[in-house]
């Protein structure tokens, strides 16, 4: 399989504990809870060679962020991407905290923007912008969170962020800005993309025959909706594949075949 000799390959790591099997009735449960299962599932991968991990956004789950920094600390080559909403932190914040995350672990940080969220679970989040000004904000959002890390003095003025003579000195602004992982097939998203991403993720069932040509210069990720399907998306120029954790186990009988990079 080409794939897995040629693709990097990504876990999605759990944002949950899973619940206990249930026992019955008359016996007490003195079984401990199943802590850390992303830190778990993370050394795994980094023992196995796997290029890297993706945090994902969870509305009611762990923090990704925070799930990613716990991830970078118990590996040592595992590449993590955290994805989470432009509404979570101020980008200078945000940048600030993947500064130092990119420091702590020698630039193993990406970032993924969760920007077109379901409006009920966007109003959850107490973010009530709707349709492009989404996109524009996440536009105003890496544009001012690129911008504080190379330096300073940075000032901008926006429809959604102000900063003036901000920007980051040394040690902060010495690792490399987090790669950009960016989804999404609406022109707004594909714009959003060509402007600041370095990875362009499409879901199972996207065009990429028509959607891969409007992304000149970038890389292109997928979420596999199965293992068998790695073939056929890297035909299309994939190099990027996204699986769920009940999927690793398959992925078993290839990993002496497949040569990973880093």
């Amino acid at each position: 399989m080409t794939a897995h000799r040629t693709g990097r390959f990504h876990l999605a790591l759990p944002t949950r504990s899973p619940d206990p099997t249930p026992l019955p009735g008359f016996l007490t449960d003195v079984r401990p809870a199943l802590t850390d299962p992303a830190g778990r599932a993370a050394v795994a991968a980094d023992l196995s060679g796997w290029a890297g991990a993706l945090s994902p956004f969870d509305p009611t789950g762990q923090e990704s962020l925070a799930v990613a920094a716990n991830a970078l600390r118990r590996t040592r080559h595992l590449r993590v991407v955290a994805e989470f909403h432009p509404a979570v932190a101020a980008p200078v914040y945000a940048a600030k905290l993947s500064a130092s995350l990119q420091r702590f672990s020698a630039g193993r940080l990406g970032w993924r923007l969760a920007v077109d969220l379901d409006p009920a679970v966007a109003r959850a989040q107490g973010d009530f912008l709707t349709g492009a000004a989404r996109f524009a904000r996440a536009d105003e959002f890496l544009t001012v969170a690129k911008g504080v890390w190379g330096g300073g003095p940075f000032d901008f003025a926006g429809n959604f962020y102000e900063v003036v003579k901000g920007g980051f000195g040394a040690p902060l602004s010495s690792p490399p800005f987090p790669e950009v992982h960016l989804s999404g097939v609406s022109p707004e998203a594909l714009e959003l993309s060509r402007r600041h991403a370095d990875v362009h993720v499409f879901a199972a069932g996207d065009d990429l025959a028509a959607l891969v040509p409007e992304l000149p210069g970038l890389r292109y990720g997928v979420h596999l909706p199965s293992i068998e399907a790695a073939d056929e998306y890297a035909a299309l120029g994939v190099t990027e594949f996204f699986l769920q954790t009940e999927d690793v186990y398959r992925l078993g009988e290839h990993v002496k075949e497949r040569s990973v990079d880093r």
